[in-house]
């Protein structure tokens, strides 16, 4: 039996024991390199894919230091965010990917910079990133949302 919920301005079928989700994706936000979606919203958590620091409107990484890439991920995570009607506030994790642990001081000076009330639970590991990003971050936010019959 399929029923109608008013979540926020949005129309969504729920059938019974199945998950709704929706699908974000917003232009002010770079377009994925790959079959993924910018994030996915389900029961109130938006999930967002591993943002690399590409400018939405040049398509490639233009930043070259490790601060201006942070600034430019969370931009991207930002605009994915506010697409849904999300906030940097409303993140509960992230999982920080940076090309060397040597970036780790200075990533963490521009990233405290965004999150100064109630950090999310992270966890940061090193690794090779495409596009010879220097750093790239994925995240869970929660919201409640309220339901109307």
């Amino acid at each position: 039996m399929n029923q109608v919920f008013k979540v926020s301005n949005h129309y969504s079928p729920i059938e019974a024991g199945k998950t709704m989700k929706k699908i974000i994706e917003t232009k002010k936000a770079p377009k994925p390199v790959g079959p993924y979606s910018q994030a996915v919203e389900a029961g109130g958590f938006i999930f967002l894919s591993g943002q690399l620091a590409i400018d939405p409107k040049e398509g490639k990484i233009i930043a070259q230091d490790i601060k201006g890439q942070t600034m430019q991920v969370i931009a991207n995570m930002k605009a994915i965010l506010a697409e849904a009607g999300y906030a940097l506030d409303d993140i509960i994790q992230t999982n920080v990917y940076l090309s060397s642990m040597d970036l780790f001081r200075l990533f963490n000076e521009e990233y405290s910079k965004h999150f100064k009330m109630d950090s999310p639970a992270r966890v940061t590991v090193a690794v090779q990133l495409p596009l010879n990003g220097l750093v790239e971050i994925s995240a869970v936010a929660y919201k409640k949302r309220q339901l109307e019959m």
